[in-house]
């Protein structure tokens, strides 16, 4: 098989072994036009996880998710990358689900789920990077709050809401920059 690269060439690929993987290339999303796809396939997804993680839950996986969280926020006020503990955050909450199938799919993106990962979301959305970051984290609060109250309905609407919110930011950042070329 080959990749073609327009301005750069096309290039032999190496020989894929049957992993049973899902053909997404966690490495293939580099574009603001990527991580929207991704993002779109993550509402359809984790808003359910969101709501089975609330009924099935353990206490043990509260008490990860908050410390997640509270890893999350250490990272913020010390204007740390806050990026492994978020990709934690949503791992728990897949894991809470029970079905394995979640995790892999989330697993096999690795940080890629995780927009800032990928492109400085922040900038992007004309924000100041402590008001961005703190708005995604009081959005985490509530997905964990639903979570631990074990509120499905709660839960779904808060996943929701994230990930959409994330994705309008990242479709007005990409709107502008199309209008500005």
């Amino acid at each position: 098989l080959v990749q073609t690269r327009h301005g750069i060439g096309t290039f032999v690929l190496e020989k894929q072994r049957n992993s049973g993987g899902l053909g997404i290339d966690a490495e293939s999303i580099v574009t603001v036009r990527d991580v929207l796809a991704i993002l779109e396939l993550r509402i359809s997804m984790e808003t359910e996880t969101a709501g089975l993680a609330a009924t099935r839950r353990s206490d043990e996986q509260v008490a990860e998710l908050a410390q997640a969280l509270a890893d999350m926020r250490q990272a913020m006020e010390q204007g740390r990358a806050s990026v492994e503990a978020d990709r934690r955050f949503h791992l728990v909450i897949a894991k809470a689900t029970g079905n394995r199938y979640f995790v892999d799919i989330l697993g096999q993106l690795g940080q890629a789920i995780i927009p800032r990962a990928r492109v400085n979301t922040a900038n992007l959305a004309q924000d100041r990077p402590a008001d961005y970051l703190e708005r995604v984290h009081r959005e985490h609060e509530d997905i964990f709050r639903a979570i631990q109250r074990q509120d499905p309905e709660a839960a779904r609407a808060a996943m929701r809401t994230h990930l959409s919110n994330s994705r309008e930011r990242l479709l007005q950042a990409q709107q502008r920059f199309e209008n500005a070329a």
